[in-house]
């Protein structure tokens, strides 16, 4: 019963900032907004706790997983094989001559084993991941599958929620690809849809995940998340419309088109043409995935040593390590985040004494992005002294689950922009606010995930 209240109190409190936060309270279009709400709720309930839709949604899971798996023949090809206790903390040899005082031996460092794993995972496994699936997709599309898929998505939310097409369309484009192809699902409607349709749009994108980084997240975390994954793209969906419409409700609706029509425009001139655009684009997210975490662990590192030199001057650094039971060694930026973030933690379901670290996640999620956030839970997961509560777990990889951070806001105006540049001002005008619209929009969809597992 706890869980379901908390799990109603965090519903309550997420639409409650919307509104505070609301452009236009009185034109909050409430049947909307209950509409979303309802169809969030429905569809975690059938999906979750109705054993043969589960049984459903966890058979795609598994042939997710499956097709991801096929990466490693590619993979090995390139690389070479490895052992299969290679990323495990065995003592390994990577550059010095076994025995070596050069030699990496993990198991002296359980650290050292834990970042190992996710450096060995991030190189070998879930880089070459991306790749593939990106060229995956790119031949789905082509084949007009994910069309297909995309329009029946987007006739369910048109018809729940009364929806303009682009909208309809734009969400159910987001919960299979990236927050910035899927403004190219819908670009004959860019250049003539509303402030409102627009900010449904860029709110979307904060609020989902792409392909690519799916497989990157279910590589980090295990198979057994993949159906989690999946939920948490789905519902999030229509949590994201509702934060939008509530933050910036229509007020043009003689002006919108509620044709449900995905454009039939194809990815490259024939099969192959669309594999090498696929591909292309694949290494490109590859390529910024692995820099961006370099240089964002090492910034992070950067800073932590100035928070914990400022906490030695300050003298505060051991009573944080008191207080904290050993879990922060000082002032850190974790443990100012965890302690930011920790009452949404709570509210969300999380149990009580993993609202610190779960609380941290949010936070580095929301300022820095969403895999250096999952790379953090993977670390967490992986020595038995710091692991999560599964619930926890759970509720932490429903929040994570968007690309609602600083960074996705110059990507949303620059993509959408370079193919609508009428909308370049309303683009910016509603930067920050789509970021509050997917940051709230995931934390719904955690509320719904705590009350549910």
């Amino acid at each position: 019963m706890e869980d379901i209240f908390r799990g109603l109190l965090g519903l309550i409190v997420m639409l409650l900032f919307c509104y505070i936060l609301s452009s236009d309270r009185k034109n909050i279009d409430w049947r909307l907004v209950g509409g979303g709400v309802v169809l969030q709720l429905v569809l975690g309930i059938l999906i979750l706790e109705v054993s043969f839709i589960y049984n459903i949604f966890q058979w795609i899971a598994d042939r997710f997983v499956d097709l991801l798996n096929y990466t490693e023949n590619g993979a090995s090809f390139v690389f070479g094989s490895w052992p299969d206790n290679a990323w495990l903390g065995e003592n390994i040899n990577l550059a010095a001559p076994p025995g070596s005082e050069y030699a990496f031996n993990p198991t002296a460092d359980p650290t050292s084993v834990t970042f190992f794993k996710v450096g060995f995972m991030f190189a070998f496994k879930v880089l070459p991941t991306i790749v593939f699936f990106a060229a995956f997709s790119a031949i789905l599309y082509y084949l007009g599958i994910l069309q297909k898929i995309i329009f029946v998505f987007a006739w369910i939310m048109s018809k729940a929620m009364r929806l303009s097409g682009a909208e309809s369309i734009a969400a159910a484009a987001n919960v299979f690809i990236g927050q910035t192809e899927a403004p190219l699902v819908v670009k004959p409607y860019l250049e003539n849809m509303t402030k409102s349709e627009i900010m449904c749009l860029m709110t979307g994108g904060m609020a989902t995940i792409a392909g690519g980084v799916f497989a990157l997240f279910v590589a980090l975390l295990g198979d057994e998340y993949a159906i989690h994954f999946l939920t948490a793209s789905i519902i999030s969906a229509p949590a994201a419309i509702v934060a939008a419409k509530m933050l910036y409700p229509e007020t043009d609706p003689e002006k919108i088109n509620r044709d449900v029509t995905v454009p039939k425009d194809k990815l490259g001139s024939n099969l192959l043409d669309a594999i090498s655009l696929g591909t292309t684009d694949g290494v490109k997210l590859a390529v910024n995935v692995g820099a961006m975490l370099l240089v964002f662990i090492a910034l992070l590192a950067f800073v932590n040593g100035l928070l914990f030199w400022a906490g030695d001057i300050l003298n505060i650094n051991e009573s944080i390590a008191q207080a904290t039971n050993g879990s922060y060694n000082g002032l850190n930026l974790e443990y100012m985040l965890g302690l930011l973030f920790a009452p949404i933690a709570w509210i969300l379901g999380v149990p009580s004494e993993d609202i610190m670290m779960v609380g941290q996640l949010l936070g580095k999620k929301t300022a820095i992005n969403e895999v250096i956030a999952y790379v953090d839970l993977s670390i967490f997961q992986a020595s038995p002294e710091t692991a999560l509560h599964p619930k926890s777990a759970i509720i932490a990889t429903y929040a994570l689950c968007g690309f609602a951070n600083f960074s996705s806001i110059g990507i949303q105006i620059g993509g959408i922009s370079a193919i609508a540049p009428s909308q370049r001002l309303t683009l910016t005008q509603f930067g920050i606010k789509s970021l509050i619209g997917g940051t709230i929009a995931c934390f719904m969809t955690a509320a719904i995930a705590g009350m549910l597992i």
